[in-house]
């Protein structure tokens, strides 16, 4: 009986061994596919490329708000000019992704002097910026109509699709950093995950006296900055610079990862409105074409959401269908019962004769 039950323990051992070295096979085979040895960047030299504190830090220090302030303010040149071409020069001199991923190195390392250097730099960068922005807006002559410029509404109302680049984009770089031979993505993804734009429009938005506009692209840039650092952990971790630490603690990520995803949630709500918001806008105006089909001539202009209360601008003859039957399409459609305004242009469109 004992001779049985030891080679059924040696069995279950030997099943165990086996599934374990699987595991760890497999394990071993992602991290050399995310991150290969060959060309994997030593915990020193991240140290030496996210750390402002690491090595010549005065230098390091002045060339980051050097390069922080120029990007500043070609942001808000950009900007206050609706030029996409300077806005995206501003992406790439921006250096705010270096304490971003500097942030997340301290979180996959244990370090927390290192995260809280680098959260003053994001913060201090972010009201450097912002302060440009107002600047801009309180001194020139005609400051920019902020409803009208694109760089401005392209930044204010930031839905789930931008979350979803933004996480894209932040294991771009993460794996750009740890990796000596895909370091040339980085301008890319500085241009992908625009970090300093939006806290120009926040500035310009909130010197032009438009704050709901200024908090909207306040959150694409917090969702970028949670996204980056969520990423940037997650990829430091698997590839095993947690490990390097010199740290005598180990660090508890799994604390720190629930209190990164509450935050992901949090700035993932007004997103997720503003994602049902364009949708909703994309079918009242569908209904609205469908209510005036019968009528010749009549169009549909915008159709913009105002709290709880869809305005549609119709340019048409002087009578319309009842409104009545727009707004059973539209109560269809919304969860609630939205009011319904029809901005009505009494008229048809002119076309000039060539």
């Amino acid at each position: 009986m004992c001779s049985v039950l030891s080679t059924h323990s040696l069995k279950a051992g030997y099943r165990v061994s086996a599934i374990a070295g699987f595991r760890f096979s497999k394990g071993w085979e992602m991290l050399a596919f995310l991150v290969p040895d060959s060309q994997r960047r030593s915990l020193e030299e991240l140290d030496d490329r996210l750390d402002l504190a690491v090595g010549d830090s005065g230098a390091k220090r002045s060339a980051f708000w050097i390069m922080l302030t120029l990007s500043g303010i070609i942001a808000v040149a950009g900007v206050v000019a609706d030029s996409t071409a300077t806005v995206i020069g501003a992406m790439i001199v921006a250096p705010l992704s270096t304490p971003i991923l500097g942030a997340g190195l301290g979180i996959a390392t244990g370090r927390g002097a290192l995260v809280f250097r680098s959260a003053v730099h994001v913060l201090l960068g972010l009201l450097l910026v912002v302060a440009f922005g107002y600047l801009f807006a309180q001194v020139l002559l005609n400051p920019t109509n902020v409803l009208t410029n694109s760089q401005v509404l392209g930044r204010t109302s930031p839905t789930l699709a931008d979350l979803m680049a933004a996480i894209a984009t932040g294991f771009a770089g993460s794996i750009a950093i740890t990796r000596r031979d895909v370091g040339d993505v980085l301008p890319g993804v500085a241009i992908a995950i625009s970090l300093v734009p939006p806290l120009a429009v926040v500035g310009v938005c909130l010197g032009s006296g438009a704050p709901s506009l200024a908090l909207g692209a306040l959150v694409l840039f917090a969702s970028n900055v949670v996204a980056m650092v969520i990423t940037s952990t997650l990829v430091l971790v698997v590839a095993g610079y947690a490990r390097e630490s010199r740290t005598t603690e180990s660090p508890r990520h799994g604390r720190v990862f629930l209190l990164l995803a509450s935050a992901l949630v949090v700035v993932a709500i007004p997103m997720v409105i503003n994602s049902l918001t364009s949708l909703w806008v994309r079918q009242i105006h569908d209904a609205a074409e469908q209510w005036l089909a019968s009528v010749p001539d009549a169009q549909v202009g915008s159709v913009t959401w105002q709290a709880d209360t869809a305005v549609i601008e119709v340019l048409g003859p002087q009578d319309l269908p009842p409104i009545g039957e727009l707004e059973k399409s539209i109560d269809a459609l919304v969860p609630w019962n939205p009011q319904i305004v029809v901005v009505h242009a009494v008229g048809s469109r002119i076309e000039a004769v060539q």
